[in-house]
């Protein structure tokens, strides 16, 4: 099972907050948009990771481990009842869906960008929180599709990574960078 990362903007930490949406997480999507990378890499059984950047600091929002993948259109439809931005597959109405009432729904199950076209569902995702990954970590960070292409994130001189390096797209890493992440999740299982 690998471990992916994929940055969710302030935009969307800031909506979760307003909504109160603590989760656990259920659901992850991906787009055909930078904003809302890609997740056709990510398998049955790998995890993911939603990351976001908070005054150059990098934070783990959640944890989820992928247990389906199916298409943002038919997740949407079925758990929302609107297909909320998907992109409908070919031979479909593309107005079909589009303006019924959406069924109540945490903010995390509405995708944050338009074009949506994946979705990786979870019934055993961790809660939604800011988890900080600690700055002496960050260099020992690795990313990359095999092992002899993960290279460590792009930082400033202060140690802090790059947006550009955690957005953009979805990035698979490290058995060890794997390791630290899992790491910032053992208190929530200490207070269960």
């Amino acid at each position: 099972m690998a471990g992916y990362i994929t940055y969710w903007p302030k935009e969307q930490i800031r909506n979760l907050e307003r909504e109160k949406d603590k989760g656990p997480i259920t659901v992850i999507f991906g787009s055909i948009h930078t904003k809302m990378p890609s997740i056709k890499s990510v398998k049955v059984g790998d995890i993911i990771y939603p990351v976001t950047l908070v005054n150059n600091s990098l934070y783990v929002v959640a944890k989820m481990p992928v247990e389906q993948i199916e298409t943002a259109y038919e997740y949407l439809i079925r758990e929302l009842g609107n297909r909320c931005g998907a992109l409908p597959p070919e031979g479909i109405n593309q107005n079909e869906y589009y303006n019924t009432p959406i069924r109540p729904h945490k903010c995390h199950q509405m995708p944050f960008n338009c074009c949506s076209e994946t979705a990786a569902k979870s019934e055993h995702g961790t809660t939604i929180k800011l988890r900080p990954i600690p700055l002496d970590k960050i260099k020992e960070l690795r990313f990359g599709s095999t092992k002899s292409k993960q290279k460590p994130l792009r930082i400033d001189k202060n140690g802090n990574p790059s947006i550009l390096s955690v957005s953009s797209c979805v990035r698979k890493m490290s058995d060890e960078t794997k390791i630290i992440f899992d790491s910032v999740f053992e208190e929530d299982s200490n207070i269960l």
